[in-house]
């Protein structure tokens, strides 16, 4: 008998598939096809009772388990160690803004493993570090669990900025399956696919949310279509398309399997007999669809890749994993393993166990395959490594993350006003702290001759070079930072072919705006792909080199008005493109040292933008604005003050009005200097200046200044 499918309530059978195993099409009259849904039977799930004695609020309901035949989720429960099969290891990914971490506040909330703690009154309670809380968006991977239906459910919120997305890649040796949450109004964006294709690579079968379906722009059936279009052209397998689709609002804090219950949860939303939904239906699908995880507790030695590192207080270094294979105590003897020699860096036992519930940290005795823990009582650990028994010698396979594709050079800032404001100022402190960061980012590579004070670091983008450097510079540190590069390299088949980095991004604008982006982008070797209207806006794709990204994001903002939305994802090395011309214009240059001075700036100001306010100190070689005119460079002197004479003349007194002067953000100045330029960062001052100081030496270096590619070549 041959499956049967469902297209738009309809039954359907399954076609067959051609000779060259592809799938023929059913013709239909839609234009745009709904997703073709297994009619596998779904088994029995158990019914969900709220508890009445301890509801937590009528907008987060409190769920548990049926209380004849399944254990407790007590708080009494957290710390010890479950049975494997009641175990459930799942990831939550998504594009950025798509609702991962709401849905997971809402889990665990639903669920009372915030109960009792101050975060049931917060939002976003997973982002806890300080800059995810100013930025909005998720930084670092998180480790949650909670308890329901007598299982153990071991979240990891993942971020969803295409820089971080080395966060996403190492989790996956952790679950085994995926949630995939997607915006039922924007639909599948770059990081969706980038996201998705890693879970897909890794054999994992994903459940998805199409989340936000309570606003008035979401379109579930178009977006039901789009994915199961991605996911056949990633080449996903049977099992895999036919994934379990729910419907949600996550910051309603509802979930639903079909359509009609949707529309029943909206339509209550404004009443005041408000529908009792709850996030029940995804938890059970986690229960019942994500299999629990493989591995061998008795009679195994036991293993631990580290995936993650975190920092304690009081124990040090702990490593963060999940157990492969044994189990483990507190007091056994340990060793941890390199990854991919074995050798043996260090030993010792554990000091500690921990399991993270909500947003605390459960201590515990003993752990087995299966569990995600955190372990203390070796400091030398590093990610990747395997932590496993005296008897192990041989270490746990770890996922390589994609390479970086831009670098920028970290040096000591030696400008005339370095040390004003800083205590971390010399090469050693800048070097070990960098050091420090690419044992917990692996997606970040520290290149280091240790002959000079300057190092390179590369990575995925100018967000996560932007946020190791804001986080370094509220640490107390003063750098020097020069533009962003791009990382060539040479074709293996032909030694004289470089290949370049080429990223892909989606564009959504209003259509009046589409023109001038195409323009833009098209002088900057992009390629279009796609145009389609989405909701009210036109939706572009393109493919292009990540050299005709690097400051556009400013030019974006001002061409679309601030209405434009722009997301890009590493895409692959391809041939490289060309040169592409130069966009942005030339610079004013300060040549004296003082206070800038509000009769100086004025007489500037009319020859383009200024950087700088009236009073602020400048130096010789500071870039102090931006010409209006194309062209060379022009130094100019914003410290001359006006001569003080008993002589009256007309329109003396007159009162001076300068353009209001916007402060620069990291990723602003990051984007926008010039190659012959570089990035002061104090902890309270963002300058622009020029790398060389000296005006006569800078306009000889100039003639003799090759481009990244020239150099390759040679």
């Amino acid at each position: 008998m041959q499956p049967v499918f469902r297209i738009a309530g309809r039954r359907l059978v399954r076609p067959a598939c051609g000779r060259n195993g592809s799938l023929n099409i059913l013709s239909t009259s839609a234009v745009v096809a709904p997703r073709l849904h297994s009619a596998r039977a779904v088994p029995e799930l158990p019914r969900i009772h709220s508890l009445g004695t301890r509801a937590l609020s009528s907008s987060a309901p409190c769920l548990s388990s049926p209380a004849s035949g399944a254990e407790s989720a007590s708080a009494i429960d957290l710390g010890d160690m479950v049975p494997m099969d009641r175990i459930r290891n799942v990831g939550i990914i998504a594009h950025v803004d798509h609702g991962k971490t709401t849905l997971v506040d809402c889990l665990l909330k639903q669920s009372g493993a915030l109960s009792g703690s101050t975060a049931m009154q917060e939002t976003r309670v997973m982002d806890s570090n300080a800059l995810e809380k100013e930025r909005g968006i998720t930084i670092l991977s998180k480790v949650t669990s909670l308890m329901y239906s007598g299982h153990r459910i071991n979240i990891i919120d993942t971020p969803g900025h295409a820089d971080f997305g080395g966060e996403v890649e190492r989790i996956l040796s952790m679950v085994d399956s995926v949630v995939l949450v997607v915006d039922a109004s924007e639909g599948p964006m770059a990081q969706t696919k980038f996201v998705l294709t890693k879970a897909l690579a890794r054999g994992l079968n994903p459940l998805v949310i199409l989340n936000k379906v309570d606003r008035p722009t979401s379109r579930p059936d178009e977006v039901d279509s789009e994915l199961l279009e991605l996911f056949l052209a990633l080449g996903a397998s049977d099992e895999q398309t036919g994934y379990e689709i729910m419907y949600a609002s996550a910051k309603e804090g509802w979930c639903a399997h079909d359509l009609d219950t949707v529309a029943k949860y909206v339509a209550a939303a404004g009443s005041a007999d408000k529908a009792d939904g709850s996030m029940a239906p995804l938890l059970d699908a986690i229960v019942a669809r994500v299999p629990p995880p493989a591995g061998q507790r008795d009679g195994a030695p036991f293993t631990m890749l580290v995936t993650q590192l975190e920092a304690n207080p009081y124990l040090g270094k702990c490593a963060l994993g999940r157990i492969t294979s044994g189990s483990v105590r507190v007091g056994d003897r340990i060793r941890v393993l390199e990854p991919g020699s074995g050798a043996v860096k260090e030993e010792g036992k554990v000091t500690k166990l921990f399991l993270r519930s909500g947003v605390q940290q459960i201590e515990m005795a003993q752990a087995g395959a299966g569990d995600v823990v955190s372990i203390s009582g070796v400091p030398s650990v590093s990610v990747n490594s395997t932590i496993a028994g005296p008897e192990v010698d041989q270490p746990l396979e770890f996922i390589p993350v994609d390479p970086p594709t831009i670098s920028v050079t970290f040096s000591v800032n030696d400008s005339p006003l370095a040390g004003r404001e800083g205590s971390q100022l010399t090469s050693g402190m800048i070097r070990e702290r960098l050091r420090r960061e690419a044992e917990t980012n692996v997606a970040l590579q520290i290149v280091d001759d240790g002959k000079s004070e300057a190092m390179e670091v590369r990575g995925r983008g100018e967000l996560q070079l932007s946020v190791l450097i804001e986080t370094m510079r509220r640490e107390g540190f003063e750098l020097s930072v020069t533009p962003p590069r791009v990382l060539f390299k040479r074709n293996p088949a032909n030694s004289r072919a470089i290949l370049e980095p080429f990223e892909e991004i989606t564009i959504d604008v209003d259509h009046q705006d589409s023109g001038v982006v195409i323009e833009k982008l098209t002088k900057r070797k992009g390629e279009l792909k796609s145009f389609t209207d989405v909701a009210d806006k036109a939706r572009l794709v393109f493919h292009i080199p990540t050299r005709g990204l690097l400051g556009y994001a400013s030019e974006f903002k001002n061409d679309t008005h601030g209405t434009g939305v722009m997301n890009h994802a590493f895409l692959r090395y391809d041939d490289y493109a060309g040169p592409i011309d130069k966009t942005r214009k030339s610079s004013m240059v300060c040549l004296s040292s003082g206070t800038a001075t509000a009769y100086a700036l004025n007489m500037i100001e009319p020859r383009g933008r200024l950087f700088v306010r009236s009073g602020d100190d400048v130096y010789p070689g500071m870039v102090v604005g931006e010409l209006s005119k194309d062209g060379t460079d022009l130094e100019v002197n914003p410290t001359k003050a006006k001569q003080l004479t008993n002589i009256r003349a007309a329109g003396k007194d007159d009162a001076i009005r300068l353009t209001p002067v916007r402060p620069w953000s990291l990723e602003e100045a990051i984007a926008y200097i010039n190659p012959d330029e570089a990035i002061e960062v104090t902890p309270t001052q963002i300058r622009l200046r020029k790398q060389i100081m000296d005006p006569v030496k800078r306009k000889q270096l100039s003639r003799k200044r090759v481009s990244d590619i020239d150099e390759l070549l040679e």
